[in-house]
């Protein structure tokens, strides 16, 4: 299959960051996968159309990034030197990104992680029995709303539960974001799939999301054609089916398309602000504006507007409690990051000083060293 460069992606808004790129001879090339020392990348190569080099990154662009997700990741589009320093393909600028889906990294770090640059979809794949949670699928959508991506989700293995409940967990997601498209599919049974023909359109990214056993790696074998990920026999008591996918990768459609495939997500911590978290849960703003007092806590206050919606059933009470957990986890990450930000100032300030005091005492060697008149 020859590509060129609309196919994978590119548009005006990355043409014109790499205009003055184009200058210094440096060529387009996007990042399909994170080697941890290496990328690997789709470059143009000559009658081939692309192909996949091996690049490494510049100690500029390692050193200018102020924190891991400032760094290249997988989907990202950069500027590569071809064949520089001692022969290899070196990254010497990453392109701003149009899209970023990303979430707080795993465990006590204050730090974002990227999930995938330069998405346009995000797919969620889960189904209606032990991976249903709508708490998660909240966090999801909060996540996915930050990013710039369009969310769809997928209600996999169908056929291993009645119609009514798969149709009643996709109406519990479609009342969470009704900006979200949601369908329920079987991969098994090839049933339900069209719709992903909107989105696996050429120069379309697309990333696909979800626990571990869900269907993931089938639904990737089924789009490539091939059996990309082993997937083992469906347990019989989870229902889930072995996931293999143990790192990001691009892979490029033959039909059109991108696919961003994910290891299985265990935790969904949350890395966004107030402002998108409350565009997910407007309607609970909506109540708290009902509350007698304006400082209203949502507990035992007189006349609280959300405490009588809950207790009269229209507010999910489960929804309300995720709210607040959310709530609760951002302002806490608000916290480590302020925290991290004096720290880093706090190192730059010493280092500058280092450097000037350097700098002084290097001035004096020198003037030592000058032959006196």
């Amino acid at each position: 299959m020859k590509l060129n460069l609309l196919d994978l992606g590119w548009n005006d808004f990355f043409e014109r960051q790499f205009e003055p790129f184009r200058a210094e001879g440096w060529k387009p090339a996007r990042l399909i996968r994170d080697n941890k020392i290496s990328y690997g990348a789709l470059l143009e190569d000559g009658a081939n159309g692309f192909d996949e080099f091996e690049v490494v990154l510049s100690g500029k662009v390692y050193h200018d990034a102020e924190t891991d997700a400032e760094l290249p990741a997988v989907g990202d589009w950069v500027a590569l030197e071809v064949g520089g320093e001692n022969g290899d393909n070196v990254i010497r600028a990453r392109l701003q990104r149009q899209t970023c889906f990303s979430r707080k990294a795993a465990g006590e770090s204050a730090e974002e992680q990227v999930i995938a640059a330069n998405v346009n979809t995000v797919i969620v794949v889960t189904d209606a029995g032990p991976d249903f949670s709508p708490r998660r699928m909240e966090r999801y959508f909060t996540l996915i709303a930050r990013s710039g991506a369009q969310a769809v989700v997928l209600i996999n293995k169908a056929d291993l539960y009645p119609d009514e409940q798969n149709q009643q967990a996709a109406a519990e997601i479609r009342a969470l974001n009704t900006e979200a498209e949601v369908h329920v599919t079987s991969v098994k049974k090839r049933k339900g799939l069209k719709v992903l023909k909107d989105h696996l359109r050429r120069g379309q990214t697309v990333a696909i999301i979800g626990s571990s056993g869900v269907g993931k790696s089938a639904l990737v074998n089924l789009l490539l054609g091939e059996d990309w990920q082993w997937v083992d026999e469906v347990n019989e008591v989870t229902g889930k089916g072995r996931h293999t996918t143990t790192a990001r990768e691009l892979l490029v459609l033959e039909k059109g398309g991108i696919l961003i495939d994910n290891p299985g997500i265990k935790e969904v911590q949350m890395w966004t602000d107030e402002t998108t978290l409350r565009e997910r849960f407007a309607d609970i703003d909506e109540i708290a504006l009902q509350c007698r007092f304006h400082d209203c806590k949502h507990g035992k206050d007189a006349g609280c507007a959300i405490r009588g919606a809950v207790e009269a059933g229209t507010l999910d009470a489960e929804r309300y409690e995720g709210y607040l957990k959310l709530e609760d986890e951002i302002a806490a990450l608000r916290k480590k990051r302020k925290k991290r930000q004096m720290t880093v100032e706090r190192r730059n300030k010493r280092d500058h000083k280092i450097k000037a005091r350097n700098r002084v005492d290097r001035e004096d060697i020198e003037r030592d060293l000058k032959p006196r008149a």
